[in-house]
């Protein structure tokens, strides 16, 4: 039999056969869910966003009809590149030499989930720094309530939410849904509403996996709570998630390489040497954001505050 080389490894995971890879990567991401996908090229697409309101009026006889505006703006979604390298030992890829990919497959897909979250929300890397691919993202809004604000006299949580979404009301924006980091989930299990009745309600799920991001409801709308929607003092948004959207190019280009360097903590590392192997997939996503004052941000309670 010939043997089995890098090159067997490397190429194109089409659509199909990257599936798992995405879905996987979609359930993990609480914006993924919240944002409705849209079909993407290499080469970008331009995509209607609502911005404005639809209107119909009553006429009478023989008068003129009244014209409305379509409420839609065409706005364009590039793709940008994301990228990982995944480092596994010989033994591990002798193994199952065959299923190279779907053996990081988890693990790939948590990381870009991760990282989509992250340059969505605040515009930094999937590591938290540095600085994302795209023009505008969420934390952008001028809009802003800090949980623990209202004393649990006041209504706490309850009533902090309910200020955010006055502040988007107030401005002719809608309240269409939450992203919650799951830093916040013990503070809304033990918040109750004016009635008493609680809070948060999570919905039922059929995957025990903590990497997905959990569906629940708040306020009547839906929410999603999950690791990537926290960064610094902010653990949420509120708003209408309709003015954005989101798309993924084709499939997955993947490399496997036994003879590269890689950094690992932070140190340059020999795969050679250490008999290691090192797998770099990379995807490209696109992200758009209509109107930024559509959302309010939720920044984490102070100290001794709140409910």
């Amino acid at each position: 039999m010939a043997p089995i080389t890098r090159a067997d490894f490397e190429g194109f995971l089409d659509p199909a056969e990257s599936a798992p890879i995405f879905n996987e990567a979609r359930r993990g991401s609480v914006f993924q869910q919240l944002i409705r996908q849209v079909p993407l090229g290499i080469n970008g697409q331009k995509i209607p966003v609502r911005v404005g309101q639809t209107t119909a009026n009553w006429v009478g006889e023989a008068q003129r009809k009244p014209q409305t505006e379509l409420g839609l703006d065409l706005l364009h979604i590039e793709p940008k590149k994301l990228a990982a390298i995944a480092v596994s030992s010989a033994e591990v890829v002798r193994a199952n030499p065959g299923d190279i990919v779907g053996e990081i497959r988890s693990d790939l897909a948590g990381a870009f989930a991760t990282a989509f979250d992250l340059a969505v929300a605040y515009n930094v890397g999937g590591d938290g720094t540095g600085t994302g691919p795209f023009d505008n993202y969420l934390a952008e809004t001028t809009k802003s309530v800090t949980l623990g604000t209202a004393s649990g006299a006041q209504g706490g949580i309850h009533a902090d939410l309910v200020a955010g979404m006055r502040l988007l009301v107030n401005d002719g924006k809608k309240l269409r849904g939450f992203a919650l980091d799951d830093s916040v989930e013990p503070d809304f299990w033990g918040a109750v509403d004016g009635n008493g009745h609680p809070l948060y309600v999570n919905l039922p799920t059929d995957d025990v996996s903590q990497t997905i991001a959990r569906p629940g409801r708040l306020l009547g709308r839906p929410s999603f709570m999950g690791e990537g929607v926290g960064h610094g003092d902010v653990v949420g948004f509120g708003g209408d998630f309709s003015k954005a959207a989101w798309g993924v190019v084709g499939g997955i280009n993947y490399r496997v390489s036994t003879e590269a360097a890689v950094t690992l903590n932070g140190s340059l590392v020999s795969l050679f040497e250490n008999n290691l192997v090192a797998i770099l997939a990379e995807a490209e996503y696109g992200f758009v954001v209509a109107d930024t004052d559509a959302f309010v941000k939720y920044e984490r309670a102070a100290a001794g505050g709140g409910d």
